[in-house]
This record gives structure tokens, sequence and C-alpha cells, in this order.
């Protein structure tokens, strides 16, 4: 029987490459973002699903359960980012809003689905992070504490799991050229102090943007980690973020945060 799919945010970008990858591997893919089934035409069906409401999400993983009897593998894609921007240009406000879309988000489609998973004795849950996830962002302090939220409580949720035959995995990519990136969220407390450095790296990240890769190099690891026999905690998805975990795992500290500042013109 084909196993069944559910990937949240996945009306573009890395959701939809990875939706699109698995259905054609030859899962049952349900896709879902806030609009649902409006627009363009998928090969995969779409349903409405707000990853910030407990009710939607509860809603959508019912209507998969009864149309399937079961979830085999959850992706939880949904997200947003952050425009270049000081922690300092944050509101208390905005910072709880990037959290529960991106991290209590993930907690909410992992809670709603884990229930049907261990009374089948069987599941995956992917979790798409970031390589901000295990380095630091400077002007991206928000963006980067979701993802370090994230790799915690994959990890720590994997060995919770694992005797019910589920895992918890972290995809972590580098820059990924979708269209996520042109609708940042923009700071709503900006200062006239950090001007000049916070349009240096706006510069830089737009450089490194420019020349990413595809959202198609992290739907092809979703599928590698969905389908592994014998999965691993975290998989970097892409050439950059490959160099970046083992500069961040077996460089010296100092030489890593020089390189970081200097990359980003803070230097």
């Amino acid at each position: 029987m084909n196993k069944i799919a559910l990937v949240t945010g996945a009306s573009s970008g890395i959701g939809e490459a990875t939706a699109t990858r698995l259905s054609e591997a030859g899962f049952k893919v349900y896709g879902s973002s806030r609009r649902g089934a409006h627009g363009p035409k998928k090969g995969y069906e779409m349903l409405s699903l707000d990853v910030t409401s407990d009710a939607s999400v509860q809603a959508a993983v019912a209507a998969v359960v009864a149309q399937e009897g079961r979830i085999d593998l959850l992706v939880n894609n949904a997200g947003f980012g952050v425009a270049p921007a000081a922690a300092e240009e944050s509101s208390l406000e905005q910072a709880q809003a990037v959290f529960d879309t991106n991290f209590f988000g993930v907690v909410r489609m992992t809670r709603a689905v884990l229930p049907h998973m261990r009374t089948r004795g069987e599941g995956r849950i992917l979790h798409i992070g970031s390589v901000l996830g295990f380095l630091p962002m400077p002007y991206g302090a928000l963006y980067a504490a979701s993802k370090h939220a994230i790799e915690g409580y994959s990890e720590s949720l994997d060995h919770e799991l694992r005797d019910w035959g589920i895992r918890s995995i972290v995809i972590e990519p580098a820059y990924t050229k979708t269209p996520f990136d042109a609708n940042l969220l923009q700071a709503d407390a900006k200062l006239n102090a950090y001007d000049k450095v916070r349009n240096a790296v706006t510069l830089r990240v737009q450089q490194a943007m420019a020349g990413a890769e595809g959202p198609d190099v992290v739907a092809a690891t979703v599928l590698l980690a969905a389908q592994a026999s014998k999965p691993k905690l975290r998989y970097t998805a892409g050439s950059l973020a490959k160099r970046l975990r083992l500069l961040r795992s077996f460089a010296p500290a100092g030489l890593v945060d020089a390189g970081l500042r200097k990359d980003l013109s803070l230097a």
C-alpha cells in the first residue's frame, strides 16, 4: 500500500517541491496551506490548514485519518522568515508570532499525529529546520532561535518515540531559492542606530540567495530521510549546508566566529 504523507506549507517553495517528490516516489500526499485548494492545481490533494490554530490542525489531521486510516509521514514545513534586522528591532509580540508559526506550529502538528502513529506502532516525522538551527545568525536572531528550538525538540522527541517505532528527524537546508524569501516578515520596531549594518547584512543575504540552490535539493533530502531504513537524527540539505555543518562540528570556535562576521560584513 502507498504510504500516506502530510506536508504542511505545500503551496510553494520547499513544501511544494517536497510534496511533488514524495508523490513521484509513490507516497499518497496531502499538502496543506492556509488557502487550501485555492490557486493552481497540484499533483496532490491540498487541505486548508493553519498551523497556529489548534482547531485547524486537529480538523486537517482528522480528515486525512478519516480518509486513509493513517498518516505514515508528517513533514513539518510551514513557517516564515524574518528580514534581516537586529533582535532589538522586533517587538515581543512579533517574536511570539514567529515562534507561534515556526516552532509551536511544529508542536501542534506533531501532537496531532502522534496518537495515530503510536496506535499503529510506526511513523516518521520530519521537520524542515535550517543551518541556523546550529549556527548563529546576526541580524536574524528570532528566526535562528526558532530553528534552534526545533533542533532540541526533535532530538529529544526522537529518543522518546523510538520504542513506539516512530522517528523524529530534522532537515537542515542553507540558503534556498524560493518565493518564501520574497515575502519576509519585516521588523516592526526598526531603529536608526542599526540602519547601516542592517542594510549591509541584507545586501549580503541577497547576494547569497542569488546563487542559492533550489528547493528540489531539500525535497530530495526529505525523501532520503523518509525512506532510510536506519534514519539519522538530522540531514543537511545541499553542499553549503554540509560544509557549514562540518565547520561547526570541527573548526575552532574562534575561527567560525570570525568567518561568520567577515561573511556578513560585520568585521
